[in-house]
């Protein structure tokens, strides 16, 4: 596999920022992929970047970690040489994901009455090898019936009661709302009513694609699109609960959840790369394309939600989702609980993705 030309070699020093940026919250971020690839490695992305390059750095990591901003950045430039990704059309762009922190109830009560549901047990998983002929190529889940594969019931379906009675409710939430956000970021730490803290991630999707309800308000005149952000998305449900029903059953897409401990209050859930994130150090990234592990300097320059200065910083790709595609796309994931969802809900800002690739890779690829 050779590297893409859509990766352009540059140098350290080409880098805005870097010699300004704390590498060591990142070095740890790395550092927990490096112990995770023994239990499994990672796929190698399309773009060529090769999963078994990345060893002399995982070992690196894992027996000898740095203690420091400064032994963290020569560790970096010891091993990796930056590309520059360039996008296929238009410029670079990064969204932000977080982690929401939400009351609920472990019953359903008149007050907690919007359930989060684990995964059913007629939902297949479906590829090229068991999906029917006529079947969306999109599919990733199908549902089982006596005449074979079929698509899965979507939101509206669901939400209607398509799987009432099968006992698949984790938890009860009082807002749809609140559900609704928390199925876009894949995960919650839920505080329970009986004094318990607990999270749900992904488990499965019902497959269809994603519509967000920014591009459809946007399209039905309720918000101008320059304005769409959660935090007026929401603004623009709490005005319209008579209408949040209209709204959230054009996105067919329904999201499935599993129980999972609160192992680190500091550190978000474990996500796709089998990794907990790191809060402002982890990156979801298009996994058909990048390599997860795979270290990026983003430069943001108009994106200050984090820390009120331009955003150059170095991340790591340890997630994906089904709305980052492009090799110059990310999602950046800021953290837990309401503080971290108001930066998350404003970030979609213009940036350079710099990719560090391994150095063997880099210097065999001349």
């Amino acid at each position: 596999m050779s590297l893409s030309p859509l990766l352009v070699e540059r140098s350290f020093g080409d880098l805005p920022g870097w010699g300004d940026d704390d590498h060591l919250p990142a070095f740890a971020a790395f550092a927990r992929s490096a112990f995770q690839v023994l239990v499994k490695p990672y796929r190698s992305g399309a773009l060529g970047v090769d999963f078994g390059a990345f060893a002399g750095a995982y070992a690196q990591a894992r027996e000898a970690p740095a203690t420091s901003s400064s032994e963290a950045r020569a560790f970096f430039e010891r091993f990796f040489v930056p590309m520059l990704v360039r996008p296929e059309t238009g410029v670079g762009l990064v969204t932000g994901f977080y982690e929401p922190v939400v009351e609920a109830s472990p019953v359903r009560t008149q007050h907690f009455a919007v359930p989060l549901l684990s995964r059913p047990a007629d939902l297949i998983d479906v590829d090229d090898a068991n999906r029917p002929a006529g079947m969306d190529s999109y599919l990733a889940f199908a549902r089982r019936t006596p005449d074979g594969l079929a698509e899965y019931f979507d939101r509206g379906a669901i939400e209607r009661g398509a799987l009432a009675g099968q006992g698949l409710e984790i938890a009860w939430l009082a807002d749809k709302v609140d559900a609704f956000f928390i199925h876009v970021q894949g995960a919650a730490r839920l505080a329970m009513t009986d004094g318990r803290l607990c999270r749900v991630t992904y488990a499965a999707k019902s497959g269809q694609r994603f519509t967000g309800p920014g591009k459809i308000l946007s399209e039905l005149s309720e918000i101008p699109l320059a304005q769409v952000t959660m935090q007026s998305i929401r603004a623009w449900f709490k005005a319209h609960p008579d209408r949040v029903d209209e709204i959230l059953w054009q996105n067919p897409s329904y999201i499935f959840f599993r129980e999972a401990a609160v192992e680190d209050a500091a550190l978000g859930p474990i996500a796709a790369a089998k990794v907990p994130l790191t809060p402002g150090r982890s990156m979801a990234v298009d996994r058909l394309l990048h390599t997860f592990g795979t270290p990026f300097h983003i430069d943001a320059p108009t994106l200050t939600a984090f820390d009120e200065t331009p955003f150059r910083r170095l991340m790591i790709a340890q997630d994906t989702g089904s709305a980052i595609t492009g090799p110059a796309r990310g999602d950046l994931f800021a953290g837990s609980g309401d503080a971290a969802g108001e930066i998350a809900g404003v970030v979609r800002n213009a940036a350079d993705f710099y990719a560090l690739v391994p150095r063997t890779l880099a210097e065999g690829a001349k």
